[in-house]
């Protein structure tokens, strides 16, 4: 009978302990998620602020690298415009000069001109540089109409 008694002590004797220390494993535990969770979301909040100071970083590196290539870009189409102006200079002076007493050519260009022309009114001009007009022409074309 004092076995049994022994026996039945020893066990409650194991389930107080198994009881304490379950019941300290839950303080232990429940003092980490207390203290714990709150050193935690520092940490976590700290992590978040740097990944969001180099993305801020990345960024500004991205922006800088885009002016650049526009700078470099302008230059360029800067250089290519006078490039492209010395050109349109260089064939006015060489037209002006090929034009300069040359009246047969200015002439021929002049018929040329004409010829292309879809317009049915062609405007001679006089000695005196004033064209002659076709107001009798009109003036006939409002007779008809009455």
């Amino acid at each position: 009978m004092f076995e049994n008694m022994e026996k039945k002590q020893q066990r409650m004797e194991r389930t107080l302990l198994v009881g304490a220390i379950s019941f300290g494993a839950i303080v232990v535990l429940v003092l980490m998620v207390m203290f714990g969770w709150p050193m935690y979301r520092v940490w976590q909040q700290n992590k978040e602020g740097e990944a969001e100071l180099a993305r801020a970083e990345q960024n500004r590196q991205i922006a800088i690298q885009e002016a650049r290539a526009k700078r470099e870009s302008a230059k360029e189409l800067a250089e290519a415009e006078v490039i492209r102006a010395e050109g349109i200079a260089k064939a006015n002076e060489i037209i002006g000069n090929s034009l300069t007493n040359n009246e047969a050519y200015i002439h021929y260009l002049w018929i040329e001109a004409l010829r292309e022309s879809k317009s049915d009114v062609i405007y001679i001009p006089t000695e005196a540089g004033i064209p002659i007009t076709e107001s009798q022409r009109f003036h006939r074309i409002d007779q008809k109409k009455q």
